[in-house]
């Protein structure tokens, strides 16, 4: 069973920085593209960023081009999220995703597999 958990989150004033992480287990962590989604009280989920397996291509949304940076480990099944210049408009429950490089590249909507997410609040 493909299992993911996300750490790291909590309360930061805007223009702060945090940093996610995602540990990932129970499949072939190398093969599989590793991204970032994030979902804001009475909003609609929102794809962040994904990096794929083959290359780590990544693939930024306007939301997260310039401030957020996704990298993997995968000597030790892990993603991060890098955020910085934090707003209070990147206030949301973050979630890590696996699925297929297809699905990264945005060809896809569905990833194979969501963590339960982590609170990310914005807020002086």
């Amino acid at each position: 069973e493909m299992l993911l958990a996300e750490s790291g989150g909590g309360l930061v004033q805007p223009g702060g920085s945090l940093t996610l992480s995602c540990v990932a287990s129970g499949f072939n962590f190398e093969e599989y593209a590793i991204g970032w989604f994030r979902q804001a009280p009475g909003s609609e989920r929102e794809r962040v960023t994904c990096i794929n397996a083959r290359h780590g291509t990544i693939y930024d949304e306007d939301s997260a081009k310039g401030r957020f940076a996704i990298s993997r480990d995968n000597a030790k099944n892990s993603a991060s999220l890098q955020m910085n210049n934090l707003k209070p408009e990147d206030t949301a429950v973050y979630h890590c995703a696996v699925g297929s490089d297809y699905w990264c590249a945005g060809y896809n909507p569905q990833p194979y597999k969501s963590g339960p997410g982590i609170q990310v609040t914005v807020s002086s």
